[in-house]
């Protein structure tokens, strides 16, 4: 019997082309789907920062009670730090009453401040309340963004760590960063005393009605905050529209 041999399909080498070419789109159209979905699935887990379009302002109350806060709330020269954010969320800000070595309140007026940074200047707004020393700041340390504890306020006459040439009888009342060593004088537009910051920090306007002994938050002025373009955006927005919560985080 005669073996009869079919001729090789002349087509073949053109299906193998074709089925690698399907199969290589078919990985690429797997891969698209897979990282589209990683990429939804990741910016669902990043919350977007929205941000605000202006500066609200809010009445200052205790985080507990939600009662306004009362000049007599206020402790002067107090050395817990006392906080509220503004005016975004996580934006911690110092909330001070200012005096003397002995415990008496110091009228602190506006002041022309430097930036070292840009050579520039801007006027603080001053002190408020019956005494006119309640006044506030950003409290994030404009060096590398350390927030409250490791910078906090130490009353005149107290040791600051890292800085034995303002402490003691030299200090008349600084914020220190414990991080790296900043310091800042809140006395006088919360400028720049030691380094390495080359900014002050941003200054928190505030109103006192006297009628009703209650505080507002209002504004902003100086060097923006520190890790933002911007003081209203990379942010949340605060949970309330109408209250900032002050709390004391530590002693």
């Amino acid at each position: 019997m005669v073996e009869t041999r079919k001729e090789p399909e002349k087509d073949k080498p053109a299906d193998a082309s074709r089925r690698s070419f399907l199969k290589v789109m078919m990985a690429l159209g797997v891969g698209a789907v897979t990282i589209g979905v990683a990429r939804g699935a990741i910016q669902n887990l990043i919350p977007q920062s929205v941000g605000v379009s202006s500066f609200p302002t809010l009445t200052l109350v205790n985080a507990t009670t939600g009662a306004p806060i009362k000049t007599a709330d206020l402790t002067v020269n107090n050395p817990a730090v006392v906080i509220f954010d503004y005016p975004l969320q996580n934006e911690p800000n110092f909330l001070l009453r200012l005096g003397d070595s002995s415990g008496n309140d110091v009228a602190i007026s506006p002041y022309n401040v430097q930036v070292p940074a840009t050579g520039g200047t801007f006027k603080s707004p001053g002190g408020v309340g019956p005494y006119k020393s309640v006044v506030s700041s950003s409290a994030v340390c404009q060096h590398l963004g350390c927030t409250p504890p490791s910078i906090h306020f130490y009353k005149p006459g107290t040791t600051i760590p890292l800085h034995p040439g303002h402490s003691g009888s030299n200090n008349t009342g600084f914020i220190n960063c414990g991080c790296h060593g900043s310091t800042y004088d809140p006395y006088k537009g919360f400028s720049v005393v030691t380094g390495p910051t080359k900014s002050p920090l941003p200054n928190v306007i505030l109103a006192w009605d006297s009628s009703s002994d209650t505080y507002t938050v209002n504004s902003m002025v100086g060097p923006t905050i520190f890790g933002h373009s911007d003081d209203l955006s990379g942010g949340n927005p605060l949970s309330s529209s109408s209250q900032a919560d002050v709390t004391t985080i530590s002693d």
